[in-house]
């Protein structure tokens, strides 16, 4: 029984997300649909790529990722599907791919899959379906598609570093309300050399030591941390950080480092 992942911006208000599973049901009825979200905003592409990026190593090898972000048709349109580490993808190439992958996908292929012309505007539940179907039965990449080289680029935001001072950006606020910020771990831990630190955000809110859990502070106060995504979190105990602190998407933090 194949696994397959669906990732998307359709929400749960209308009849998009049924149409999508009762599609790929139809094609494979013991597949095991495991939502991981269909709450993405509208074509935000590093919103998917983010959520999908910290989920998929979890999931069994050979499991099929079906991301359904911005991928309606249009002339400049590519879909492709990538197998990269024992693992495999579905999408539209525009983007999300590289924001998704540290390291350049091992093989990816673009979909000859023809378009059922009544599903012209929701590929989603025609080419992507079958694609994703036929990937999660053990079928082979090299059936479905051509081999293709590079995929489309986009770029992400990242820190500013300077010689004492890590600037960063607010990159997603989680269904808790914790802050979640592009400062990863690694650079952290790069930049501070066992140095003490003041983090910064807002005018004048400040944190000073790291957390190893949400529950090391007393209920209602602030704190910040390397979550399970391995960037650095703004979060308050039992709280919601994004409104209590006023912290929004794309909102500047600075973390600075003293001698």
């Amino acid at each position: 029984m194949g696994i397959i992942t669906l990732t998307t911006d359709l929400g749960s208000k209308d009849f998009y997300q049924s149409a999508l599973k009762g599609s790929l049901l139809s094609l494979m009825p013991n597949v095991n649909l495991i939502d991981i979200t269909h709450e993405v905003p509208a074509f935000n592409i590093s919103y998917a790529a983010f959520v999908l990026k910290n989920a998929f190593p979890y999931f069994p090898k050979n499991t099929v990722h079906l991301i359904g972000i911005d991928s309606v048709y249009s002339e400049n349109t590519k879909y492709i599907a990538i197998k990269h580490r024992d693992h495999y993808f579905v999408g539209a190439d525009n983007g999300i791919f590289s924001l998704l992958f540290d390291d350049i996908p091992e093989d990816v292929v673009e979909l000859n899959i023809m378009q059922d012309l009544k599903y012209l505007h929701f590929p989603l539940v025609d080419i992507f379906v079958k694609a994703a179907t036929h990937l999660a039965k053990g079928g082979r990449l090299k059936d479905i598609g051509l081999p293709v080289a590079e995929i489309e680029q986009k770029m992400l935001l990242h820190p500013v570093i300077e010689k004492d001072i890590i600037r960063g950006s607010v990159v997603y606020i989680d269904t808790f309300c914790n802050v979640i910020t592009n400062i990863t771990k690694e650079l952290f831990t790069r930049i501070q050399k066992n140095r003490d630190f003041t983090l910064y955000f807002r005018k004048s809110e400040t944190i000073t030591q790291l957390s190893w859990h949400y529950n090391e502070v007393q209920e209602g106060e602030k704190l910040c941390l390397f979550g399970i995504s391995n960037h650095l979190e703004i979060a308050i105990n039992k709280g919601k950080a994004s409104g209590l602190l006023g912290l929004h998407l794309g909102d500047i933090v600075r973390v600075e480092f003293h001698p």
